[in-house]
């Protein structure tokens, strides 16, 4: 049964899933079903967002509302004909009957009147383009193709202010006037700022955040910390690890800009793969190794097509019927 959930909603409608996360059971089954599946964990983390977001407080009818609406009730029972058809076991029927009326009532009320919890706000964009938006504190952020963004829209200041990243987007972070925490949750790591600018990347089970300004801390679900400066560049595959002075050619994506430097094809098919939508196949046994450099506008893949067709090392053919791309390298021997 736990094999067919795909979606955050079907983890919120398991009962066991929601005494998991309260606490109220050890669920080592969860545990389990999520051990070596990258896919299953980001579905745990959806499904935890939702639910921190929509954890608000009910509002319970009013005393008076409630009075208001027995004596109604109980009114039209006194004022029925007292005759001899109108027996004590009639009357105590109408009164069962009544404080049913009555529990419904107040439950109408609850609904009716108890905030509906805000919906999380979700951004995503499209194969081929990015997209700007600015998020209630004022914080400027610009997403890649192919990638998608949530926050609550309940921000107060004072309190932390969260999103998650699926894909790849740049933060320049609004620093708030009691210093709120700006944390960005992606697959693997948490980013934990107050106001700065940097660059998060979360695709393939693989995270990495370049720091352009300001000061960042980079922490891990097992605890792990490092402290970015600008220019560090961490990643995170089976560990964390920092490096220094990585080049600023990784964010030439914001100008719509595929900056290829010495790039493997197979890296580059990769890409296509994230940012077009369309699969790579890469023909003959040293394609994947081969590498090409070029700058092309990250908008037109047929012109990226053309200009690596351009360096005469390699054919490239659309293939319609399958809807994919083949690069095969001219030097393979067959």
């Amino acid at each position: 049964m736990l094999d067919n959930y795909l979606e955050p909603e079907d983890l919120l409608s398991d009962p066991s899933f929601l005494s998991w996360r309260t606490g109220e059971d050890a669920g080592d089954k969860w545990e389990d079903w999520m051990t070596d599946r990258p896919d299953r964990k980001l579905l745990v983390q959806k499904a935890v967002a939702l639910l921190e977001v929509a954890r608000l407080p009910e509002k319970e009818p009013s005393s008076k509302q409630l009075q208001d609406a027995e004596a109604a009730l109980f009114g039209k029972i006194a004022s029925l004909p007292s005759t001899p058809k109108t027996s004590s076991i009639g009357r105590m029927r109408w009164i069962a009957a009544a404080s049913v009326l009555v529990a419904v009532l107040a439950g109408i009320i609850i609904v009716r009147y108890a905030p509906h919890p805000p919906r999380p706000e979700e951004v995503r964009t499209p194969f081929g383009q990015i997209s700007s938006r600015q998020l209630p504190d004022g914080t400027e952020v610009t997403i890649n193709a192919n990638s998608s963004m949530r926050y609550g829209s309940n921000w107060t200041d004072g309190k932390d202010r969260e999103v998650w990243v699926d894909g790849e987007a740049f933060f320049h972070v609004k620093r708030t006037q009691s210093n709120s925490r700006f944390i960005v949750h992606s697959e693997h790591v948490e980013i934990i700022v107050t106001g700065t600018q940097f660059n998060v990347f979360n695709r393939h089970g693989k995270d990495n955040v370049l720091l352009q300004e300001g000061s960042v801390t980079i922490r891990t679900k097992d605890g792990k910390t490092i402290v970015m400066k600008p220019g560090d560049f961490v990643t995170f595959d089976s560990s964390l690890e920092k490096k220094t002075g990585c080049s600023q050619m990784l964010l030439t994506w914001k100008e719509q800009e595929l900056n290829l430097y010495n790039t493997p094809i197979s890296q580059v098919a990769t890409m296509i793969n994230d940012l077009y939508g369309i699969h790579v196949r890469l023909e003959g046994d040293s394609t994947p190794y081969k590498t090409v450099t070029c700058i092309v506008p990250s908008n037109n893949l047929t012109l990226l097509m053309k200009m690596m067709e351009a360096t005469t090392e390699f054919d490239i053919a659309r293939d319609s019927l399958n809807n994919d791309i083949v690069i095969r390298y001219r030097g393979h021997k067959n």
